[in-house]
């Protein structure tokens, strides 16, 4: 694309019929008559060289004008460029692994189950976020530090089973402390975990409260998600005489606690009651905290006035040349 930065000069580009008007009144008046007896002899005589090219030194001088006019309008080539940054989030994904996440409410998986598939897509939906996990029941561990390589991370999000009979329970104020220990030194600006719980605090030395407010002091937005059906939800139970089966199991979620943690750090707090509500928290939260993309276009523009001027002057100068050599007219 191709533009004057200062067009107004064009019409300057008026001059150059007045200059031929003016160059044509003065071949006229610059000829004379004298009367000859007889010019039989003088009709024979052909155009010289010099005669026939007698009017390039106007035209030599009109393209100079006119090159120069144009280089004074200042001639560009334009080209418009995009330049896009991306801020991404570190995002901690905070899971219990209770055997409680073993009930069925969640049809037609566990609630184990089901929070990793929706996690998966939720994980599968994000782009330069760097999202790490970790797994709490009576103890908590990181199953994956904050990464980009989300192939790496859904692989051992689906490694993860229920806790050992070892470290059951559920330590809520473990996991968040866990979870802020992965996000404490981030750089990111918006740092984010997402809790998942179905039951209450009932281990660990860390208070959920308190793990709330040590995340707020370091910035960071916890999201709560109280998974499990509201009043009863049917739990399996090994049994070594009548087998599998199953039995009913109060739901009891500590709403009020996880409330408190999301209020704390400016985050929110769900309820999941079944697979369908699940994904549409985990969607609500992706569209609140979105990866920030700014692009910012310019355009770049290329002078052409130098060329210009250039052969304005060159052309001058050529007809300085001739009009004093070639062309040169006696006094």
């Amino acid at each position: 694309m191709y533009r004057f930065a200062d067009p107004l000069f064009l019409l300057l580009l008026l001059i150059l019929p007045l200059l031929a008007f003016w160059y044509l009144k003065q071949m006229r008046r610059g000829s004379g008559k004298i009367r000859y007896s007889d010019i039989s002899l003088l009709k024979n005589l052909g155009h010289t060289a010099k005669q026939r090219l007698r009017h390039i030194l106007f035209l030599l001088r009109l393209l100079g004008v006119t090159f120069l006019i144009l280089a004074l309008a200042r001639p560009q080539s334009s080209s418009k460029e995009t330049e896009t940054s991306t801020e991404g989030l570190d995002i901690v994904l905070a899971m219990d692994v209770s055997s409680s996440m073993l009930a069925e409410d969640f049809k037609p998986n566990n609630r184990l189950k089901a929070a990793k598939l929706v996690a998966e897509d939720f994980i599968k939906g994000r782009s330069n976020d760097r999202i790490g996990l970790v797994v709490f029941a009576g103890e908590s561990f990181t199953q994956c530090p904050l990464t980009l390589d989300y192939g790496v991370l859904l692989t051992l999000l689906d490694k993860q089973s229920i806790a050992d009979k070892d470290w059951d329970g559920t330590a809520i104020g473990l996991g968040i402390a866990n979870a802020v220990n992965r996000l404490r030194e981030s750089k990111a600006k918006s740092k984010v975990v997402i809790l998942l719980t179905d039951g209450n605090n009932n281990q660990g030395s860390i208070d959920p409260i308190t793990a709330a407010r040590i995340a707020a002091a370091y910035d960071i937005k916890i999201y709560t998600i109280g998974a499990g059906t509201r009043g009863t939800a049917m739990y399996p139970v090994e049994d070594p005489i009548l087998g599998k089966h199953y039995v009913p199991m109060q739901v009891q979620i500590d709403e009020q606690t996880l409330r408190q943690i999301a209020d704390i750090t400016g985050g929110q707090y769900f309820r999941a009651t079944n697979t369908e509500k699940l994904k549409n928290i985990y969607a609500e939260i992706s569209k609140l905290e979105k990866t920030k993309i700014e692009v910012k276009e310019f355009t770049r523009y290329e002078e052409y006035f130098v060329y210009l001027l250039a052969a304005g002057l060159f052309l001058l100068l050529i007809e300085l040349v001739l009009a004093n050599t070639y062309f040169k007219k006696l006094p």
